[in-house]
C-alpha cells in the first residue's frame, strides 16, 4: 500500500487518484479534513484508510512490511503563514521523522520540497542537491526556509553516511495549478482565482509590478499542471533505482498576464486585465522570476514533455473548473 501524508490535500488527492485507478484500494490517506471541503478531494476514490496525522506514526508501526512507499506531501504549505514555530513542527520535525522511519523500515519516501527553496532566483533555480550548493540559497519566508531546511538536512545525513531510505526523493514544486486546490482559498493558483472572475464576467485582476524591469503582469512563473507533478511522482515508484533532488516544473517560465490570456481563450472571451498594488507586506517576498532547470531529471531518464501552459489551462477549465463537479 501507499502511504500520503497531505492525500485529501490538493497535489496529494491528485496522486491519491493517479494511484488508486492504477490499483484500487492501495492507498492510505494521512490528512485532516476539517470543515468538510477537502472531503470532495477523495469522494471518487476507494481508500484503505484516512489516518489523522497524530496517529500517524502509531499507524506505521502497526504494519510497516506492508507500506510500499510514503508519499509525503502534507504541510502547511501558505507562503504567508507567519507563525515559524508551527512550520518547523509541521514542515521540518515530521519529515524528519517519516525519513528516519522510512530508513529504518526500509520503504521508499518520496517528498515535497518547493520553489519556494530558491528564494529570489538570485542564486538560479539549480535542483543541485550538494550541501554547498543549498547553503547559497535565501528563502524569502518561512514555509520556503522550512522546506528548504529538510533538503539541507537529508544532504547532510546523505553526506555524513545516515542510514537513507532505499529509494528517496524530494521535488521542488513549482507554481502548480488544477483540480482539487479549490479548499485553498487565497492560497489557490492564479489560474482558479482568474477563472472565477472571468466567468463571473469580470475583468482579471493582477498585481501590478513593482519593479521597473517588469512591466504590470509580467512577472513570470514556471507554471505547471498537476498531471504533470503525478506523472513525475508515478515515474519516480515505477522507476526504483533513481533517487535524489529534482525540480518539478517545466523548464519554461511565462508571465502572469499569458496567463490570464489563456483563461480568457479558453471562455472563448478576450482579454480584460486590471492591475491592483501589490500589497506592502509582500513586497520584499515576491519572487518576479521563476523558471525550473530540469536537466537532472531528464538525465535520470524521465523523458516526458510537459503540457503546455495553454493546453493544460484549456484542460483545466474545460474538464474541471467549467463542470458541476470539478474534482477529479
Amino acid at each position: 500500500m501507499y502511504v500520503i501524508t497531505g492525500g485529501a490535500g490538493f497535489i496529494g488527492s491528485n496522486i491519491a487518484a493517479a494511484l488508486d485507478e492504477r490499483r484500487p484500494g492501495s492507498v492510505v490517506v494521512c490528512d485532516r479534513l476539517r470543515d468538510g471541503v477537502k472531503w470532495k478531494n477523495l469522494a471518487k476514490r476507494e481508500l484503505i484508510d484516512i489516518v489523522p496525522p497524530e496517529d500517524l506514526f502509531a499507524y506505521l508501526d502497526r504494519q510497516p512490511g506492508d507500506v510500499e512507499a510514503v508519499i509525503h506531501m502534507g504541510a502547511i504549505s501558505s507562503t504567508v503563514e507567519v507563525d515559524a514555530d508551527k512550520i518547523i513542527d509541521n514542515n521540518f520535525r515530521l519529515s524528519l521523522r517519516l525519513w528516519q522511519w522510512c530508513a529504518l523500515h526500509k520503504v521508499r519516501l518520496i517528498y515535497a520540497s518547493s520553489a519556494a527553496t530558491y528564494g529570489d532566483g538570485a542564486q538560479g533555480f539549480d535542483d543541485d542537491a550538494r550541501s554547498s550548493t543549498l547553503a547559497a540559497l535565501r528563502p524569502l519566508n518561512p514555509y520556503g526556509w522550512s522546506k528548504h531546511l529538510f533538503d539541507r538536512r537529508v544532504a547532510r545525513l546523505l553526506a555524513m553516511g545516515e542510514m537513507s531510505p532505499p529509494q528517496w526523493a524530494g521535488l521542488k514544486f513549482f507554481n502548480v495549478y488544477g483540480p482539487n486546490e479549490y479548499h485553498k482559498a487565497g492560497q489557490r493558483s492564479v489560474a482558479a482565482q482568474v477563472y472565477e472572475r472571468v466567468a463571473a464576467g469580470e475583468s482579471a485582476r493582477l498585481f501590478k509590478s513593482h519593479r521597473p524591469d517588469y512591466k504590470d503582469g509580467g512577472q513570470v512563473r514556471d507554471f505547471i499542471w498537476v498531471g504533470d507533478c503525478v506523472d513525475i511522482v508515478l515515474w519516480l515508484l515505477d522507476t526504483t533505482s533513481v533517487s535524489g533532488l529534482f525540480n518539478c516544473g517545466t523548464g519554461q517560465a511565462r508571465s502572469f498576464a499569458d496567463l490570464a490570456a489563456a483563461v480568457f481563450a479558453a471562455l472563448g472571451k478576450k482579454p480584460k486585465i486590471d492591475y491592483a498594488p501589490m500589497p506592502e507586506s509582500l513586497r520584499e517576498k515576491y519572487q518576479y522570476f521563476t523558471q525550473a532547470r530540469m536537466e537532472r531529471l531528464r538525465a535520470a531518464g524521465y523523458g516526458k514533455p510537459p503540457m503546455s501552459l495553454e493546453d493544460g489551462i484549456g484542460s483545466y477549465v474545460r474538464d474541471y473548473l467549467a463542470v458541476a463537479d470539478p474534482h477529479r
